[in-house]
């Protein structure tokens, strides 16, 4: 059920607290109605493509009808296909397995935060026991907020699985990965897909190790006792340094990881024989990177293709070019 709202005083009228409240809580109410009306209306156009793609001979004759229709949408809203297609998938989603959810969510029971949350929880499950989700769902959704929702979803959408979660890991395992999302201004994101007992291991690794480098700071680690000759001075130029550096934690996690995946050698290398790193350890020492080439030049400030397409700034585009390992790298200019 909708929650009660008083009604609101006329505009020239006092405004009080309560009053305010009143107000706030029928625009969220609205809000969401008209936020499940475009549900229904994106999911009807998504019917609509299904309905047209029985016509077409062809597979892709059958998706170039679905585009067409996020194609006219899209060209209206200013917003690239692909983003109306998933609007349209998830409308669809919503309306064929959680109509219970999209009823609440209409009748201004629940926010985007609560629907999002039971969407995505349950879209793990088989359509079969969707339909029994959708219903518990709904009845716990506007006692709770979504944070906590989700915590008390996540174990309904466990007793409604018929695989056990050795079996659902299993599965998990096969989509691991690791890609790149370019960035701005030179920086990306590397994303590592992975068991979450390996994830965990090594942010925690990660860690520890950026702690003693902070520690180092305090000159409690910066002495080596009996270190002596040219291993002391090596010693005192590393501890000296340590004092000045100023890295936050989070930026030593990074430093930390690059350092060790580009200069270390993998356990599992099955190229290894005797003590020495194989083939795969000795690839650590190389580098494919592409730049533009006034910067190989060191000319110019700016870059001659976008910032998020080169592969480093201008000074160290530079200081890699003077380099006299630079024939370990492959530049793409």
């Amino acid at each position: 059920m909708p929650p009660e709202t008083p009604s609101t005083p006329p505009p020239d009228g006092p405004r009080t607290g309560h009053a305010l409240v009143a107000e706030a809580l029928a625009a969220d109410a609205a809000f969401a109605a008209a936020e499940a009306r475009r549900t229904r209306a994106y999911a009807a156009l998504g019917q609509f493509g299904v309905d047209a793609n029985a016509e077409r001979t062809s597979v892709r004759a059958a998706d170039m009808a679905l585009r067409e229709i996020a194609s006219e949408v899209a060209a209206a809203q200013r917003l690239s296909d692909r983003t109306v297609q998933a609007h349209i998938g998830r409308a669809m989603l919503m309306v064929d397995d959680f109509p219970a959810t999209l009823q609440a969510w209409g009748e201004g029971a629940l926010t985007r935060a609560h629907v999002r949350a039971i969407a995505d929880i349950g879209a793990a499950l088989p359509e079969e026991r969707r339909t029994e989700f959708d219903a518990l769902a709904v009845g716990l959704a506007p006692r709770l907020s979504p944070g906590r929702l989700r915590s008390r979803l996540a174990a309904v959408a466990e007793k409604l699985q018929p695989t056990t979660l050795t079996e659902r890991h299993q599965r998990g395992r096969e989509t691991r990965c690791v890609r790149v999302v370019p960035g701005v201004d030179g920086i990306s994101d590397l994303i590592a897909t992975l068991p979450t007992v390996l994830a965990v291991g090594i942010y925690d690794r990660l860690t520890q190790q950026s702690r003693v480098v902070i520690d180092a700071r305090s000159g409690g680690a910066l002495a080596t006792p009996g270190v002596t000759g040219p291993d002391a001075v090596t010693a005192a130029t590393g501890a000296s340094a340590a004092t000045t550096d100023e890295r936050t934690t989070a930026q030593l996690r990074a430093d930390i990881l690059a350092d060790l995946l580009l200069a270390a050698a993998p356990v599992s290398d099955p190229t290894v024989s005797g003590d020495g790193p194989g083939r795969s350890g000795r690839s650590a020492r190389a580098c494919k990177w592409s730049s533009p080439l006034c910067r190989w030049c060191g000319r110019g400030k700016r870059a001659s293709i976008p910032p998020s397409s080169s592969g480093t700034d201008r000074s160290t585009s530079t200081r890699l070019a003077a380099s006299p390992r630079r024939r370990r790298c492959r530049g793409i200019a």
